[in-house]
């Protein structure tokens, strides 16, 4: 059984520290180095206890659900022999009482746009089906009660424009 770590470090430094006044701005270390500032989210805690230019717990949500279904959904196409040139996802996560009225990630919304190149080209139920085997396999959608909604973006044509 794999286990995962992450390491999150917040540090009072001379700042005041009550209920209202500190900052939430702290630092989230990854293995192999990677390193991110994060804060509470300036929707949940105002400026300037929270720092905007800093990832929040729901932005991190949103993009681990974004990432896990890409990387299946990059290996599931490289399996059928299709090259994917590009993948881009905007997605979205909603928050709002959930069943039992307490604040939570209700929905998130993925919306990869991906262009294909070389001489096999998947038609638009071989690009569902990849995202729906992607979805189905995605560790993360597996392990979240949120409703985890794919809204691909196909794209089209030679030079794979995306529809709109």
């Amino acid at each position: 059984m794999a286990s995962y770590g992450a390491e999150i470090e917040w540090q009072r430094d001379e700042q005041v520290f009550d209920l209202r006044r500190y900052s939430r701005r702290h630092v989230m270390r990854f293995d192999g180095g990677a390193e991110v500032a994060g804060s509470s989210s300036p929707h949940v805690v105002p400026v300037p206890l929270s720092d905007p230019a800093a990832v929040d717990p729901e932005e991190l949500f949103v993009a681990s659900l974004a990432s896990c279904h890409m990387l299946f959904f990059l290996s599931f196409a490289a399996e059928a022999g299709w090259r994917v040139d590009r993948y881009l996802d905007r997605a979205v996560g909603v928050m709002g009482a959930g069943a039992d009225g307490r604040q939570a990630m209700t929905r998130v919304t993925l919306r990869p746009e991906v262009t294909f190149g070389g001489d096999r080209m998947p038609d638009a139920g071989a690009i569902d089906a990849l995202h729906h085997r992607a979805h189905e396999a995605c560790f993360i959608a597996n392990s979240v009660k949120a409703v985890v909604a794919c809204e691909p973006v196909l794209a089209s044509g030679p030079a794979h424009e995306p529809r709109r």
